[in-house]
């Protein structure tokens, strides 16, 4: 085969499909499921931390970089996977000879105290999964235990009849529990379907934790929704600029308000929209099948998960209408605003087009003036001229020659004072003066 120039990110981005493969299980199974959120860069600690179970159990060193490391401890297994908010921990521990696994220590005690104490992060999943044969102990009997240890509230065939499952979703001794029984399941299957389970338990809280979250924009919503409607009566009532230009500032004020409640709650809501759809997806593997009596996951998701997130999905959509609705509102009071702006400009401009035009009649004035103080004295020049040569211009007398010189003066300081006004209004007119 010839060699060709491969993309450095080729292997990696082959063997994600592989990442994270379901631990086949042999019946019976106990399983520990922990989910750490990253907080305070909690995440950078897990490979040290993984390195210190490593190094104090007599293993090699597990490699962390693709996000998920198996580990085979002796009397128990070990995987761990890093998503995007969290890093999950997931404990096995077979229980051959015990039947149905009463009475043994869950997968969890069997991990070092001082270690398990120490993952880095806040604890938001906690679940402990047992993995019975059903022909040793059937499901039916475990279902008519009510008021037992363990009183299931969904139950459902899963695989097409291949095993079943139950579960009460609730917390107890800080763990919630599945049980499932394998009546045909293969070993693989059995892994997958305890995926599966821990995966909606886990993307089911992640989910939620949007719902407080849209509980507080609700409250904010309410507010300023209120505030808005509040801003635009008095947007129709005010009578001057000052007040629309107060309407404005406390539009603005509200918009930023808005906006830096979608900024922080944009990704918490999207995340939650998208948890659910995962929630949605793993049931839809399970390939339930109704038991009489009981819901199945799916149902009971339907009636207590939905409707959370469909809360968390209308306050995001309230949110951004209400920041478009305060957008639209503030672009119409800023051009009412201009508006009156420019009304008061134009104002302005007629009046300063009345001054200059006053001041042109009063500068017409001035220059007949002007042309009236030149005449006179350029005459009382012309008149000492005379004096001076009236031997020389005899017959005519000095009166004489000043009479006939201004009109003749006057003449020629009009006409250059009117080339002087063409010149100045030819330079305006050139582009650039």
């Amino acid at each position: 085969m010839p060699l060709f120039e491969e993309h450095p990110q080729r292997r990696a981005l082959n063997d994600e499909v592989h990442s994270r493969p379901p631990v086949p299980l042999n019946t019976p199974e106990l399983v520990s499921y922990l989910a750490f959120l990253h907080v305070d860069g909690s995440a950078d600690l897990e490979p040290a931390h993984l390195h210190q179970l490593a190094a104090q159990l007599g293993l090699p060193e597990p490699g962390t970089d693709t996000g998920h490391v198996s580990l085979e401890l002796g009397e128990f297994r070990l995987s761990w996977e890093r998503h995007s908010e969290f890093s999950s921990y997931t404990f096995f521990r077979h229980v051959p000879g015990t039947g149905d696994g009463d009475g043994a220590d869950p997968a969890l005690l069997t991990v070092p105290a001082g270690w398990r104490k120490g993952i880095p992060g806040q604890l938001i999943v906690a679940t402990q999964v047992e993995v019975r044969d059903a022909d040793e102990v059937p499901p039916e009997t475990i279902i008519a235990q009510e008021g037992h240890d363990f009183t299931p509230t969904v139950a459902s065939q899963i695989a097409g009849g291949a095993g079943w499952v139950l579960t009460d979703f609730r917390i107890v001794d800080g763990f919630s529990r599945f049980v499932v029984f394998n009546r045909s399941l293969t070993p693989r299957q059995a892994g997958r379907s305890v995926q599966r389970l821990v995966e909606i338990e886990t993307y089911r809280v992640m989910a939620l934790l949007a719902f407080p979250v849209a509980k507080d924009v609700g409250r904010l919503l309410a507010r300023a929704e209120g505030e808005l409607a509040d801003l635009m009566d008095n947007m129709g009532n005010s009578t001057s600029t000052d007040d629309e230009r107060h309407v404005l500032n406390r539009l603005t004020r509200l918009a930023a308000e808005v906006e830096r409640s979608v900024a922080r709650t944009t990704f918490r809501f999207g995340a939650a929209a998208a948890y659910y759809q995962l929630v949605r997806q793993r049931i839809e593997d399970l390939r339930e099948v109704r038991l009489d009596g009981y819901p199945p996951i799916r149902e009971f998701m339907d009636r207590r998960l939905a409707p959370a997130i469909a809360t968390c999905a209308t306050m995001a959509r309230r949110q951004e209408d209400l920041s478009g609705r305060i957008a639209r509102n503030s672009q119409l009071l800023r051009t009412r605003v201009d508006i009156e702006i420019e009304r008061q400009n134009q104002e302005l401009l007629a009046q300063m087009n009345r001054r200059a035009k006053l001041q042109l009649r009063l500068q017409e004035t001035v220059e007949g003036l002007s042309v009236v103080a030149i005449t006179y004295y350029a005459s009382q020049l012309v008149q000492y001229l005379a004096k001076g040569g009236k031997d020389y211009l005899a017959p005519a007398t000095p009166e004489v020659i000043t009479a006939v010189s201004i009109p003749i003066i006057a003449g020629l300081v009009a006409l250059g004072l009117r080339r002087m006004r063409r010149q100045l209004a030819a330079e305006e007119a050139v582009p650039g003066h």
